[in-house]
Formats: C-alpha cells, sequence, structure tokens
C-alpha cells in the first residue's frame, strides 16, 4: 500500500500523509471486500482493501482514485463511442456496475487500460464470454493492469490543477530530455521522469549534459533511482550509463536560476540482463550463475569508480564457451561507458586468470552466448584504484 501511496506523491501533487488531528480523512481499513466511496465525503472517510484480498498496489489504486474523485472508466459519460456492454451476460444484479455517469473527463481520450477499468470479462455470467467490448478493435486488452497509466497520471494532475511536471513512460524504449533543449532550460526546472518498461531491466544513456555549476550540486542536478519513487535506491547523481535492477527507473532533474546551460538529452531501453555497480568490491555474475547461463544473452554491466580512481577487474570463477576467436559466448571489457569505448579484452572458455584495468573512472562489460552450447558462466570481482 505505502508504494502505491508513493506513485502519488512522485508523479502528481496529491500525497497521502499520515492522519493527526484534521477533520476530513481517509481511513484505510481491512473491510469487507475492496470498495470506496467516490470522492470526498466528509469525516472519516473509509476505503476498504481487505487483508490478503485486496492489497495489491493496482487494486490499492483503483479504490484511492474512487476516494480522490474518479469513477469507473467504462462508465464515463462518453463510453458507448468506445465500448459496447454486453447486457445479456450480465446479471441483473449486477447491472449497476456498468450504469453510465455524467462525467468531467478532464479532455483526456478513453483509456481501455486505465486503473479504474474492469477487465472484459467483468461479472459476466456466462463462461467465455466478455461483458465489455471495444468497439474499433474487438481484439483489444481491456482491463486494467498492475499500476496506474499515463493517462490515470494526466487526469489526476488536471482534477487537482497539479503544477507538477512529470511524465510515465510506458514504452520499451525513448528518450527523456530536458525542457526547451537543446535550448537552455526554464529558471526553477523541476520535473521527473517515471520509466515503467513492460519487462526487462532499464537501461539510460545520456548522450548530452549541460547543466549550471553547482557546489555539491546543490540546485542542478539529475538524480536516477533504482526504482519508480524517490524511496528507491539511488543509483548515481553522475552520468555514465545506468542499469536498473527491474523494468523501473525515475529520473529527477532540478535546476535552478539558469543563465545558458541547455539541460540534458539521454535515451532508455531495455536489457535482458545486467547492472550498475559503484560500491567498492562486488561480486559480478553471469545469468543463473551457478546453473548454466541461458542461449541468446546479452547482458550489460556498468562499473564507475569515484573521481581519481579506476576499475580493477579480475575473476573468481570464468567457465564459457570456448573458441580461438571468442566469437560464441564471450565476455568483451570497454574502456568506457559503453561498446563506443576502446575495446580492452575479450575472454571467452575456461579460464585460470582473467584481468582488466581501465584508465578512467569507468568501465563497460558486454556478456554474449550464442544458441549451441551454454555453461556456468562466471563470477568476477573488481576493486577501485587511485589513478597516480
Amino acid at each position: 500500500m505505502t508504494s502505491a501511496m508513493e506513485v502519488y506523491a512522485t508523479l502528481t501533487c496529491v500525497q497521502f500523509v499520515p492522519y493527526t488531528d484534521e477533520d476530513d480523512y481517509v481511513n484505510i481499513t481491512s473491510g469487507d471486500g475492496c470498495w470506496s466511496y467516490m470522492g470526498r465525503q466528509g469525516g472519516a472517510q473509509v476505503v476498504s482493501v481487505e487483508k490478503g484480498y485486496c492489497t495489491s498496489e493496482g487494486t490499492t489504486m483503483h479504490e484511492l482514485n474512487h476516494a480522490l474523485g474518479f469513477v469507473h472508466e467504462h462508465s464515463r459519460s462518453d463510453r458507448d463511442n468506445y465500448v459496447n456492454i454486453m447486457y445479456q451476460y450480465i446479471s441483473p444484479g449486477d447491472i449497476v456496475n456498468f450504469e453510465i455517469m455524467n462525467t468531467n473527463n478532464l479532455n483526456t481520450i478513453y483509456d481501455y487500460r486505465s486503473i479504474m477499468h474492469y477487465p472484459a470479462w467483468a461479472f459476466s455470467n456466462t463462461t467465455g464470454k466478455n461483458t465489455i467490448v471495444a468497439k474499433l478493435n474487438p481484439n483489444i486488452i481491456i482491463g486494467a493492469g498492475s499500476t496506474m497509466t499515463s493517462l490515470d497520471i494526466i487526469k489526476i494532475n488536471r482534477l487537482y490543477e497539479c503544477d507538477v511536471c512529470s511524465s510515465l513512460l510506458t514504452d520499451a524504449k525513448g528518450t527523456v530530455t530536458s525542457a526547451n533543449y537543446p535550448s537552455p532550460y526554464p529558471n526553477n526546472a523541476k520535473c521527473v521522469w517515471v520509466i515503467q518498461a513492460p519487462s526487462d531491466l532499464v537501461t539510460l544513456t545520456f548522450a548530452a549534459f549541460n547543466l549550471q555549476s553547482a557546489p555539491n550540486c546543490a540546485s542542478d542536478y539529475i538524480r536516477v533511482y533504482d526504482g519508480r519513487t524517490r524511496t528507491s535506491p539511488l543509483l548515481l547523481e553522475r552520468v555514465p550509463a545506468l542499469i536498473a535492477s527491474s523494468s523501473m527507473m525515475l529520473v529527477e532533474f532540478v535546476g535552478s536560476k539558469n543563465l545558458k546551460a541547455t539541460g540534458f538529452s539521454a535515451s532508455y531501453s531495455t536489457v535482458k540482463c545486467g547492472g550498475t555497480y559503484y560500491t567498492p568490491s562486488r561480486n559480478i555474475t553471469s545469468p543463473g550463475y551457478p546453473k548454466n547461463y541461458p542461449p541468446n544473452s546479452n547482458c550489460s554491466y556498468i562499473i564507475t569508480a569515484p573521481a581519481s580512481h579506476k576499475v580493477s577487474l579480475s575473476k573468481i570463477s570464468f567457465y564459457t564457451q570456448n573458441s580461438h576467436t571468442c566469437s560464441n559466448d564471450y565476455l568483451s571489457v570497454y574502456d568506457g561507458t559503453s561498446t563506443n569505448a576502446p575495446l580492452l579484452k575479450t575472454f571467452c572458455g575456461p579460464l585460470f586468470t582473467l584481468s582488466a584495468t581501465s584508465t578512467g573512472q569507468n568501465m563497460f562489460l558486454r556478456f554474449i552466448s550464442d544458441q549451441t552450447e551454454q555453461a556456468p558462466g562466471f563470477v568476477l570481482t573488481y576493486s577501485f584504484v587511485p589513478i597516480s
């Protein structure tokens, strides 16, 4: 439940704070089922999230959105332009759940995947028959996913007149840029981007980075979090490529009075495996270790040392498919933050020794496997060495 509330705080101006002595408040209880009153009612307003049944993030958001004043998406005033309700498969006592309401749609298009939309089969009394069918494309996926959509966020910000700069990015790849880029960003800029890819791990790469200098990055800075809220671990406050530990990442940009800095441009995509490493002396493993790594692996690992330090890489164990040219399964080590950096070494086969050292503070590893043979893979370790 807390994670659901943190999404509101990150992307909107709505915050759920602990009760003190307010006259009107939301009283979240483990009642009978999942339900909420619509909009502000006054007093102790119950939101029921039955323990063990209604406590998923998506269900929590659904009920909290009711409390904020939102009706079901399939009940909005213009729903008949987008869906057909199949009343022949709905029992008379359940028809109330499909009534059209007089709604303010906040100048948004119909959202088939809204957190407020019932699934296509909701309240069906006939096995295999849907109760909600899209008009234009009967095969479109209908019903809420596990979290809010970008349109859900837009609606909240419009209804509550939130003066926020926020974006929810749900594609597998895309771009993130500061306002006005490549022109100077506006004074006192403050924006967040939540990347919520469909699957795999999010990787972020900066193509340009020009922020106004401030002591200790106190005013103009970018923070990248390993998750979608500010309570997620901080990946880095620097600009090398970054890889999250999941399909979610939060990018936060804060600016002050700007004279001429142009801001930043970055792109994101997804990878099947990999990670970002910036703490001293950690181990890096191939996917599935100590079991065999999967075929067709393509993993990226980024190691970043503190300023005035370089990265020293060595092995604890290394065993991949062997070949004379290391063209089947191999680990390539680059002297920088991507495969565009100079190649230091490529390793393959069973190895008794392995070592590589960067010239600067960044090292990039790329592990590739093909379809033919698999092996246990590797356990690598690294350390940070002062640059003399």
